[in-house]
């Protein structure tokens, strides 16, 4: 079995997503090779960035022809997904919560959406998107029988911190949180917190620097 760097830098692992994405539009599109300045000029980056990324994995490739599209998506799978398909949970299911299920499960992904949650007795058993949801009592059965490992939360903020305790009894590796409450984990789960707001703010305060540098 081969082994696989573990230690990658946040960043190149970010890059490693875009890339495969990029791959498979190209792989549906009929390309079978692709060059390393073609790739970066399609991310907005170097070619020295992108060989840099794919050195750092240990993938190397014939420069002559351009990266195999086939053998780098494969490659990166290997590094980015286990062996055993990844089962997600979406805690959460509002407008968004129901569309990121809709979103994630539409796309070409070793990780799937296998079941949803909601303190909503309307929600609650039903099936929402294709997946069925169950009222949060049940959560940690769930995550044990459909063997989920991460789980996105896209409840309200307000009940965003009191999910805490039963992610960590469940036994959840990984957490993905929309909400604008930061959730803290013990060491041992990984968590990225995603808020919207703030990130819709970074970016209009950015378009208004611009703005004022151009007025100036």
């Amino acid at each position: 079995m081969a082994t696989f760097p573990t230690n990658i830098p946040e960043k190149t692992v970010e890059r490693l997503s875009e890339y495969r994405r990029t791959l498979l539009a190209y792989r549906r599109q009929g390309v079978t090779h692709v060059f390393s300045h073609v790739l970066a000029g399609t991310h907005g980056i170097t070619a020295v960035q992108v060989r840099r990324d794919l050195m750092l994995i240990g993938f190397s490739s014939d420069t002559k022809k351009g990266y195999d599209v086939e053998v780098l998506i494969d490659f990166i799978d290997k590094i980015l997904y286990s062996e055993d398909k990844m089962n997600v949970a979406v805690i959460g299911m509002g407008h968004l919560g129901q569309a990121i299920t809709k979103y994630f499960n539409g796309k070409q992904l070793k990780i799937r959406i296998t079941a949803a949650f909601d303190i909503d007795p309307e929600k609650a058993g039903h099936t929402i998107e294709d997946i069925p949801c169950y009222d949060m009592s049940e959560f940690e059965e769930v995550v044990t029988s459909k063997g989920i490992s991460i789980v996105i939360v896209s409840s309200s903020s307000k009940t965003a911190t009191s999910l805490v305790v039963p992610i960590i009894n469940a036994g959840i590796k990984g957490v993905l949180n929309f909400t604008s409450a930061p959730l803290n984990f013990p060491q041992g789960i990984v968590v990225e917190n995603y808020d919207i707001t703030t990130i819709l703010e970074k970016v209009a305060y950015f378009v208004k620097a611009a703005e004022e540098n151009n007025n100036n």
